[in-house]
């Protein structure tokens, strides 16, 4: 769809269902994968590097989000790098083949991410759970005001999640048609809450309200907005096809924010896309296309659908071990034989996402199902075969994949001394 297309109004409800089902799951044979992995910024005192500072290092690698006229170039492995609003930054790989291509492409753009920052004072840290700074928003644009705003009527943990957290994402095709994308769909949630009590590894998140937790990072995501967070909550029951169903949500969450209506963005309360679509009358024009494209940016499901499935559930993890998780989704969804036993394995776990992110690998039928599916795993995994079994062996001890490491007690130490 062309730009000028774009900006054409919405003319009805399935209109722009259909819209989302296209734009969202892009049919063909499953190839590809991809990561994206976030890092904590510290200066040599524990203080978050400012934004100048911050482009200042990355230089012609900048975002646009905080230099306007940096030509935004990818590394050379064909990492973008984007910056949080707490300062954390990201890369987002380019899609690969395999695990076996995408790793050294991505480890390498990590260690040279660390390199330009490490020559302008600052230090990036493999920690899914700030542990010694309160939330501090650097972004200041009219996206994240906007996302604060509303965050901030529901409690802490918008701000938390947006300023003090990390993690490790793993993107995934979504499949050849319907059937199939179904299949991979209803996997990756039946088996996420043992996934995200195998690689769980924040206990700790300062600002949080008291509480022992496996997953401090996830526990914002799950006290934040269900509304936006949960693509299982609809008003209507789900009828199993994912690519109707997932439509169906997105047009019924509220909206976040528009762009440029107001300075700040602001939409008017409790107000759902499909509702805008019914009644324009209630932002004072049509939505677009483009409007609905950055609404569907606003969504934070488990998985979201984006043309690929974005899994979102898992603690960034040490340095150079995501490698573990992206394995074993890439190997569990190699074939639909072991999309079905996957889906057997997780299914007494499924839907226990705060369980997970509570008690991790101390729940014993959390700490099972972990176990399995990382063992099934390992028997296809190829060269990571022995790093998915050391994974289950671990899972089956109940340790998480690291304590507070030694990149957490560095950053928790620097601000203590201050």
């Amino acid at each position: 769809m062309s730009s000028n297309e774009k900006s054409l109004g919405l003319s009805s409800r399935p209109a722009a269902e259909a819209y989302v089902s296209k734009v969202c799951f892009k049919l063909g044979p499953p190839a590809l994968i991809g990561a994206e992995l976030e890092w904590l910024t510290a200066l040599d005192d524990g203080t978050r590097p400012t934004l100048p500072a911050l482009a200042a290092a990355l230089g012609v690698h900048s975002p646009r989000s905080i230099d306007p006229e940096s030509p935004a170039l990818s590394l050379p492995g064909g990492s973008i790098v984007t910056v949080e609003p707490g300062g954390q930054v990201e890369l987002s790989s380019s899609p690969y083949l395999s695990v076996s291509q995408l790793a050294p492409m991505l480890d390498a753009d990590a260690r040279l991410l660390r390199d330009i920052l490490g020559k302008a004072g600052i230090d990036i840290a493999s920690v899914p759970a700030d542990t010694a700074r309160a939330p501090e928003r650097l972004l200041v644009l009219p996206r994240y005001c906007a996302m604060e705003n509303r965050f901030t009527t529901i409690g802490p943990f918008g701000k938390l999640m947006m300023c003090n957290t990390a993690a490790a994402q793993v993107s995934v095709d979504a499949g050849r048609d319907r059937a199939e994308v179904a299949a991979r769909w209803h996997m990756l949630h039946v088996i996420g809450p043992a996934f995200v009590a195998a690689f769980a590894r924040s206990p700790e998140l300062s600002g949080a309200p008291a509480g022992r937790w496996a997953s401090q990072r996830m526990r914002t995501w799950l006290e934040l907005d269900s509304s936006r967070t949960d693509s299982s909550r609809t008003s209507v029951p789900n009828t199993g096809d994912p690519i109707t169903d997932y439509a169906r949500w997105a047009l019924d969450v509220p909206l976040l924010c528009i762009q440029g209506v107001t300075q700040n963005w602001e939409a008017p309360p409790g107000t759902t896309f499909a509702q805008w679509v019914d009644d324009p009358g209630i932002v004072g024009r049509p939505p677009t296309y483009s409007d609905l494209d950055y609404h569907l940016t606003t969504l934070f499901p488990q998985v979201r659908a984006c043309g690929h499935f974005e899994i979102r559930y898992l603690d960034a993890q040490p340095d150079g071990q995501w490698v573990v998780p992206a394995a074993a989704f890439e190997a569990l969804l190699s074939t639909p034989e072991l999309v079905a036993r996957a889906t057997e394995i997780g299914g007494g776990t499924a839907g226990r996402w705060l369980d997970a992110a509570r008690v991790g690998l101390a729940d014993r039928e959390l700490r099972t199902a972990a176990t399995e599916l990382l063992d099934l795993a390992a028997e296809v995994g190829g060269e990571f075969s022995d790093h998915l079994s050391a994974a289950s062996r671990r899972c089956s001890a109940g340790e998480p994949p690291s304590e507070l490491d030694t990149a957490a007690r560095e950053l928790r130490t620097r601000k203590e001394s201050v």
